[in-house]
């Protein structure tokens, strides 16, 4: 219920300026405490001016946001793009092992350090867990009743402050928590599908229309591949012209040629009459030397041997 001292608009006004110069998330506490009790605000009041102020940051860049510790005003993610630029500090990088280390601590706290080695199954080195308590991450929330008195681990407002969170209830759930090898092929198909935009944009720019410069250039070009494809066809046509006179002889030739053969065959017919004529008189020559030979035997046959030998 609001006082004749002070309307709604005066209480936005106090609240959001409250909000934002407090050092850290302002809480349902802190807000109280800035008015008295004769001014009669109350936590329903307060909700309400907060809802409202919600509201009026949807059209601007920065939203007001709820965390673990209170509220506080921050910039939108989708201007985080241009307000990187102004950081001179470059953004802290954390190693593999000590995300792994934190993210068991907040799965599974309390948890101590030798059950975080067991799942890990390396030793956890004692800078990371000193980077997480300087951090004000993690902090020692007990110590397990077992030999030695190892200390247990959990998470504090700060952890959920800094990743925008209100309780470990909105962390996601571990089957949904992928591996890095999955985001890691996720990233290269994004990267794939970049440079794929990028051939596409550059197939799309020479796809333009040419200008006229572009047209009398191509033109040029044309003109003098048709010329060049002339003058080849020219010389083409006059080599196959050339191999057709040298394959195809002249009648003149022709007849010479038919002339040397038939001379040829006259040549062969009159070299066989000579071979019969030469075949007759050996015939010949032989036939005397039968007649002899008979003689020799009829004188034989009719003469005394010792007679015929004497005379």
């Amino acid at each position: 219920m609001f006082t004749s001292q002070m309307n709604r608009t005066q209480l936005k006004n106090i609240i959001e300026a409250a909000i934002m110069t407090a050092d850290t998330p302002a809480s349902m506490d802190y807000l109280l405490r800035i008015f008295t009790e004769d001014e009669k605000i109350g936590r329903e009041e307060i909700n309400a001016v907060l809802e409202e102020l919600e509201a009026e940051c949807e059209t601007r860049g920065v939203e007001l946001k709820q965390v673990a510790s209170g509220y506080r005003y921050q910039a939108k993610l989708d201007l985080v793009q241009w307000l990187s630029r102004l950081d001179v500090e470059r953004p802290s990088r954390y190693s593999r092992a000590l995300l792994e280390t934190l993210s068991l601590i907040v799965y599974r706290q309390p948890v101590t350090r030798a059950e975080i080695e067991d799942v890990r199954g390396v030793a956890v080195s004692s800078s990371i867990i000193k980077t997480l308590l300087e951090r004000e991450w993690v902090r020692v929330v007990g110590h397990r009743d077992v030999p030695g008195k190892p200390a247990l681990y959990g998470t504090t407002r700060q952890f959920l402050d800094y990743f925008n969170l209100k309780s470990l209830s909105e962390l996601p759930p571990l089957a949904e928590i992928r591996s890095l090898d999955s985001i890691q092929s996720e990233l290269e198909l994004k990267m794939d599908g970049i440079v794929a935009d990028g051939k596409a944009a550059n197939d799309a720019s020479a796809e333009q229309p040419a200008t006229e410069e572009d047209e009398v250039a191509a033109s040029d070009v044309a003109t003098t591949e048709e010329h060049v494809a002339a003058v080849d066809s020219e010389q083409s046509a006059d080599e196959s012209t050339a191999e057709n006179s040298d394959v195809e002889s002249p009648p003149d030739e022709v007849s010479d040629v038919a002339n040397e053969d038939v001379t040829v065959e006259q040549e062969s017919s009159e070299s066989h009459v000579a071979e019969d004529s030469v075949a007759s008189e050996n015939a010949e020559t032989i036939e005397p030397e039968t007649d002899v030979i008979s003689t020799d035997n009829e004188s034989k046959d009719g003469e005394d041997p010792l007679a015929a030998k004497a005379g």
